[in-house]
């Protein structure tokens, strides 16, 4: 995560990050596609091994993709936290898959669209937890999403389709 320096009320002074978006150097080629999807996995793995601050849940990001992945001179960076919490891992696993088949399925319009599937397939290979047991959480949110276009909500059970399958297969 970037660090942060200060944070005082709606006042928070944070890192600036350098380096492109997961998405970035996918589509650039300076990341394979196997590399994003174990780095993406492991990036939930830690994630998922910090205890939330109830006890009960782990930290979960709600909004877990390619383009909330800088890849810094550091290292990754997850980025982009406004949904984050006290969750159930299970359910952030889900939506990250929700999402990279929203683009597979081409129900999200993005660049890295053809690329989507095979890093769909890859990350759920080495996904921590059982994203599947998640998946019917994950849809109920996105649909809740305002930034979701009528199609784009319409296309969710299809999208989830699409993870049960893939998870099926590995």
């Amino acid at each position: 995560v970037p660090h942060v320096f200060s944070a005082e009320g709606p006042e928070i002074v944070m890192e600036r990050l350098d380096g492109p978006t997961m998405a970035q150097a996918l589509m650039a080629g300076t990341l394979a596609i196997d590399e994003a999807a174990t780095m993406l996995a492991d990036l939930l793995r830690r994630l998922h091994a910090i205890p939330g601050r109830s006890g009960g849940e782990t930290i979960g990001h709600y909004d877990f993709h390619p383009e909330n992945v800088l890849l810094t001179s550091r290292g990754p960076v997850v980025i982009d936290w406004r949904n984050s919490g006290d969750r159930p891992a299970d359910v952030d696993t889900a939506l990250c898959a929700l999402i990279l088949a929203q683009v597979a399925i081409g129900s999200l319009e993005h660049d890295m669209a053809d690329k989507a599937g095979e890093l769909l397939d890859l990350f759920l290979a080495s996904a921590p937890g059982d994203p599947v047991s998640g998946l019917d959480r994950a849809v109920e949110i996105r649909r809740n999403q305002s930034t979701l276009s009528a199609d784009e909500v319409a296309a969710l059970g299809t999208a989830a389709a699409r993870v049960t399958r893939s998870r099926g297969e590995h």
